[in-house]
C-alpha cells in the first residue's frame, strides 16, 4: 500500500460529517418504509406523503407548479427529503449525549423527537403541512413508525461511523 493510500485510510472525518451521512443514509429505509406502508392505509388516507405535499405546496407558492412535471416534483421531493434527513442527522450527537442505552434505542428516541418537533411544531408553523393533530390516526402511526426506522438507522450508523477511522 502506498503512503498516499495509507494517509487517506487514516484520515479522520469530523463526527458532524459522519452524523450527517448517517442521517442521509437512514433516509433510504425510511422512505421505502413510508412507500410500502402507505399501501396499507385506508383508501381515503393514501394521499401524497408529507415530503411530496411540501414540495407541491412550495412549487405552488413559487408559481412553478404548472411548469413542473410529476417526475420533477418526485425528484425534488427525494432531494429535499434526503436533505432534511441529512440536516436532522447533524443534531443527533448533541441530543444523543443526554440519552442512555444502546444506539438503536437512542436513535429511535431521536427519531420520535424529530417527528414531534417537525409535525407538531416546525412544519405546521411554517405552513408547510397540517399539524399531526389534524391527520388521521393511522397516517400518524405510519409517520411515527417511519421516524422510528429513520432514527434507529441513524443511531446505528452514527455509532458505527464514530468507531471507524
Amino acid at each position: 500500500m502506498s503512503t498516499r493510500a495509507r494517509e487517506a485510510d487514516a484520515q479522520e472525518y469530523p463526527l458532524w460529517i459522519k452524523d450527517a451521512v448517517a442521517g442521509c443514509v437512514a433516509t433510504a429505509p425510511m422512505t421505502l418504509f413510508m412507500l410500502l406502508t402507505q399501501r396499507f392505509l385506508p383508501h381515503g388516507q393514501r394521499y401524497d406523503l408529507p415530503p411530496e405535499i411540501i414540495i407541491q405546496d412550495l412549487a405552488r407558492r413559487a408559481h412553478l407548479h404548472w411548469r413542473l412535471s410529476k417526475r420533477q416534483i418526485l425528484l425534488a421531493t427525494l432531494v429535499s427529503h434526503f436533505g432534511y434527513g441529512t440536516a436532522m442527522g447533524l443534531f443527533y450527537r448533541p441530543v444523543e449525549r443526554y440519552m442512555s442505552g444502546p444506539s438503536l434505542a437512542k436513535g429511535g428516541s431521536f427519531g420520535l423527537l424529530v417527528w414531534t418537533a417537525s409535525y407538531l411544531g416546525l412544519l405546521p408553523a411554517l405552513g408547510l403541512v397540517e399539524s399531526a393533530y389534524r391527520e388521521p390516526g393511522r397516517r400518524n402511526l405510519m409517520m411515527i413508525a417511519a421516524h422510528l426506522v429513520w432514527g434507529s438507522a441513524t443511531g446505528l450508523l452514527a455509532s458505527l461511523f464514530a468507531n471507524r477511522r
